[in-house]
């Protein structure tokens, strides 16, 4: 079989919707699953190539569940340390395989980790959402600014370090995390940057993407992609803690889904998909966006910056800043 061609036409983008559940804290078997739908997304000739939130090694479920907020409970903290120890380190290499095929296909990928961060001392998770650029570069990383809720009690508080825009063919992309996409501040720092293709991603539920994705597209007059993740019983394996008592809930799904796509008038390009596993592939255009630009542009046009600016601090936080002035600790050799 050939590959299907990807659009000749600058102003057109194949966008590949990828709802997946992961093979539940496992990182090494879901990054194998995520790079197996990046060979299926560039066979259908996408550009670009979306995952939902957390999905590596996959998002919380137990919290709500098993009682996650008891204090120093031996249970919750084994869970931890197991969780932390399924977690993404970057620097170590552990997306090598989805870079590498994104330069071998000349494809984007949009993919939602938990960090596992060395320069945050290494044992705290971060909710990421990575931007692997179509020459296989990891361009941006922004961790989650504000963990919604029980996820506080498992992820790290991020920054605006990735709060960043990248190019691709006629488009300018840019990604949030979940209930940030719900954050006016957030979303402006995005436009602001020229954003017209917003991608949000979520760990996978109906009740979160309907609403907001067409008010995104309306507010922005951008496309919207929003990705959603799926979790279903047998997707937890066995042996992980709290799996006897998260079956126990007899749950069809932990996570539904919900992907879909708007286009910049807030019509639907792809209505939300639930409970089903899989690539979706869309073909946005432009020309539409620099159609319904023409009245209403929130950061161009509209925009009143002698009234009312946003100020964001874009460095990345650390703990310690480190100003190494001699060679006192440097071995020396005559």
């Amino acid at each position: 079989m050939k590959t299907e061609p990807a659009p000749q036409s600058p102003d057109q983008l194949k966008v590949g919707l990828v709802q997946m559940a992961p093979v539940w804290l496992d990182r090494v078997a879901t990054l194998q699953k995520v790079e197996g739908f990046i060979e299926e997304a560039a066979f259908s000739g996408c550009q670009l190539v979306v995952f939902g939130e957390a999905l590596v090694p996959g998002y919380p479920f137990w919290l709500e569940l098993t009682g996650g907020a008891k204090f120093n409970d031996p249970a919750q903290k084994r869970m931890y340390a197991h969780y932390l120890n399924q977690g993404v380190t970057i620097e170590r290499g552990d997306l090598a395989g989805v870079c590498r095929l994104a330069a071998q296909h000349q494809l984007a990928v949009y993919l939602g980790i938990m960090e596992r961060a060395p320069d945050r001392g290494g044992h705290s998770l971060y909710c990421s959402l990575v931007y692997v650029n179509e020459r296989g570069k990891v361009a941006s990383v922004h961790r989650k600014t504000q963990p919604t809720y029980e996820e506080r009690l498992v992820w790290a508080t991020g920054d605006g370090h990735g709060l960043r825009v990248h190019p691709l063919r006629a488009f300018q992309v840019g990604g949030l995390n979940c209930y940030e996409n719900w954050v006016p501040l957030l979303r402006t720092a995005l436009y602001a940057q020229g954003s017209d293709l917003h991608v949000a991603v979520w760990p996978g539920g109906m009740h979160n993407t309907p609403d907001i994705t067409r008010f995104i597209a309306l507010e922005s007059r951008s496309y919207v992609v929003s990705v959603s993740g799926l979790l279903r019983p047998e997707d937890i394996p066995a042996g992980t803690p709290f799996q006897r008592e998260l079956l126990a809930t007899h749950r069809p799904f932990f996570g539904n889904g919900g992907s879909a796509v708007a286009a910049p008038d807030g019509s639907w390009l792809l209505e939300p998909v639930a409970e089903q596993e899989g690539l979706f592939v869309v073909t946005l255009d432009h020309a539409r966006v620099r159609e319904e630009r023409q009245n209403f542009d929130p950061a161009g046009h509209y925009g009143r910056p002698d009234v009312a600016q946003l100020r964001v601090n874009r460095a990345r936080q650390a703990i310690a800043r480190f100003d190494d002035t001699d060679d006192d600790d440097t071995e020396t050799h005559p």
